[in-house]
């Protein structure tokens, strides 16, 4: 069976971080220009029948064709609400428990979270934290978790979404 994605308004699923709000600037210390850790995220109103969460982080305004993928972390347990900073750059976690992560789009150390790190002079970015409740899990090995291969394999299986954007301008 799957699932139809219910609108944000419908199931009230929410993203939110203790050091950022919505639309304002991400703090220097989650950035590619400070310590490059990943921020302290909390959700709540999970749909009923979530089995596990994922969560993927890009930048649009990146000058390219497709946004720029800060994050791929999926096969979140469903019954984890938050997740700690500075999660560790590796394929497979121990917290959460059993949570993996794929490529980001940095050449090299490109498993895991890679903060903000806009080009000089580009302007503000907006970086996006996109949180999908899902009713089944994804099985996928970290290696073949790229933000396409993820989103196509979890498609069918969204119950609800949500997102959290933050901003980060380097001068």
């Amino acid at each position: 069976m799957t699932a139809d994605p219910v609108s944000l308004s419908e199931s009230d699923l929410r993203l939110q971080t203790s050091v950022f709000a919505e639309d304002k600037p991400i703090p220097k210390r989650y950035t590619g220009d400070g310590e490059d850790v990943s921020p302290p995220l909390n959700w709540i109103q999970a749909p009923a029948g979530t089995k596990e969460f994922a969560l993927i982080c890009d930048d649009p305004d990146a000058p390219r064709d497709e946004p720029w993928v800060h994050w791929v972390l999926y096969k979140i347990p469903g019954d984890v609400k938050e997740l700690p900073e500075g999660i560790p750059r590796q394929p497979a976690l121990d917290n959460p428990p059993g949570a993996r992560q794929g490529p980001n789009s940095f050449p090299n150390d490109n498993v895991g979270y890679r903060g903000p790190m806009p080009p000089p002079g580009h302007g503000r970015h907006r970086y996006y934290f996109n949180l999908y409740a899902l009713d089944a899990e994804i099985d996928l090995s970290p290696e073949e978790a790229t933000k396409e291969k993820l989103l196509a394999a979890m498609r069918p299986h969204i119950l609800a979404e949500t997102h959290l954007m933050g901003t980060y301008e380097r001068t």
